[in-house]
């Protein structure tokens, strides 16, 4: 037989007298196997602990800082070359420049290639460059936002990135929400609260959420610093009209639903002020679970353009088979004849392979049929 106290299954053949060594022994054994399965990425449950920051940090819960920016200084460079070359046409113009640097098979400069296909590159690196110092811009605006949260029953303001998963945070009329938050208590009557979700689904009309009847009378902060109520609920997920949890408190569990939550990107409104606490922060949060990471972006004339380049290519290539092949035969049939006072060039030692020469020296010859000039202009137009 066991027993359940203070939510914890104990054997019933262990004296009550032990309860208070047993119990938070037991815990600390769950919080470790939690915490090692967050580590290897397959979090099935979350369990915030309110006001315990030491036993919420076991879980390497991510904070509440947020990044949507692509690049840094480091990696800005070989990320966007490596973006950049996903276009078919800069890397038909790259492996055009590298069959002009051979001396045996180029008739043109390498010049002629490289200074339109670095103008290109360049204008595409500065406009993402632009749009990424905004969006780290805007990630250090949102992340250095005031919030006002309980510590040690006091409300401290700490900036949104410093806030973690447990925080009791106050919110005031109009203000966003830092995090997503199950709501504690409320100044309306009943534990209400009104949000504007305009951010998050694009509905510009108010919605109700309340609070759990035993925690709306903790309005207090002195009341509030002592809840040490236990919410065990889903992972994080991009699923906005669902919550499934449940919040262990004083020997008793209370369902959680949706209607207890107050999402990231919400506005509190008609309500002079709630607290909340804290269960998804930063990068776990539904706004940012939706939002996805920042892709690099194509039009769809860069898609056209590709399989027009692709096409274009196939065409040249045949080309210069059929050209390649007329050579080879002139070598064989006329060319030898004047090995005796003009020898082929070393390493030439037969017509085959001089065919194979003649082939990519077409290449370089023909490549004007797909016009670098047009990707210039393209890219001036996008820039303007």
């Amino acid at each position: 037989m066991k027993r359940r106290w203070d939510n914890m299954t104990i054997p019933k053949d262990i004296p009550e007298k032990w309860f208070p060594i047993i119990l938070p022994l037991k815990r600390k054994k769950e919080g470790l196997s939690n915490a090692t399965k967050i580590r290897k990425g397959a979090e099935e449950e979350r369990r915030v602990r309110a006001n315990d920051r030491e036993y919420n940090e076991k879980f390497q819960y991510a904070s509440n800082c947020i990044m949507t920016s692509k690049y840094n200084i480091i990696t800005f460079l070989p990320v966007n070359l490596f973006e950049q070359f996903q276009e078919v046409a800069n890397t038909y113009f790259l492996f055009l420049l590298i069959l002009q640097l051979i001396p045996q098979i180029s008739s043109l400069s390498w010049f002629t290639t490289i200074v339109p296909l670095v103008l290109v590159l360049s204008i595409t690196a500065v406009k993402d460059a632009t749009d990424d110092y905004f969006r780290h811009k805007s990630d250090n605006q949102v992340n250095n936002r005031q919030s006002q949260v309980l510590i040690g029953g006091i409300l401290q303001k700490e900036k949104w990135m410093n806030v973690r998963v447990g925080d009791i945070i106050k919110l005031e009329n109009k203000q966003f929400v830092a995090a997503d938050l199950l709501l504690l208590s409320s100044s309306e009557p009943h534990g209400l609260c009104y949000i504007e979700t305009a951010e998050l689904d694009g509905e510009t009309n108010m919605k109700v959420r309340q609070s759990l009847s035993v925690t709306s009378e903790l309005g207090d902060p002195n009341n509030l610093a002592q809840f040490d109520g236990e919410v065990v609920c889903e992972p994080p997920n991009n699923k906005l009209d669902r919550f499934c949890g449940t919040l262990y408190w004083k020997d008793c569990k209370y369902s959680l639903s949706n209607q207890n939550m107050l999402l990231r990107g919400c506005v509190l409104r008609n309500t002079e002020s709630c607290y909340g606490l804290v269960i998804f922060a930063g990068p776990d949060t539904k706004l940012m679970q939706n939002s996805g990471r920042t892709k690099f972006k194509r039009t769809s004339i860069d898609r056209l353009m590709n399989t027009l380049v692709l096409w274009i290519f196939g065409f040249l290539v045949c080309m210069g088979v059929i050209l390649a092949i007329g050579d080879a035969i002139w070598e064989k049939e006329v060319g030898a004849l004047f090995q005796s006072f003009l020898p082929w060039d070393p390493p030439v030692d037969n017509f085959l392979f001089s065919a194979f020469l003649s082939f990519w020296s077409y290449v370089i010859i023909l490549n004007t049929v797909v016009p670098i000039s047009l990707y210039v202009r393209l890219s001036l137009t996008v820039w303007r």
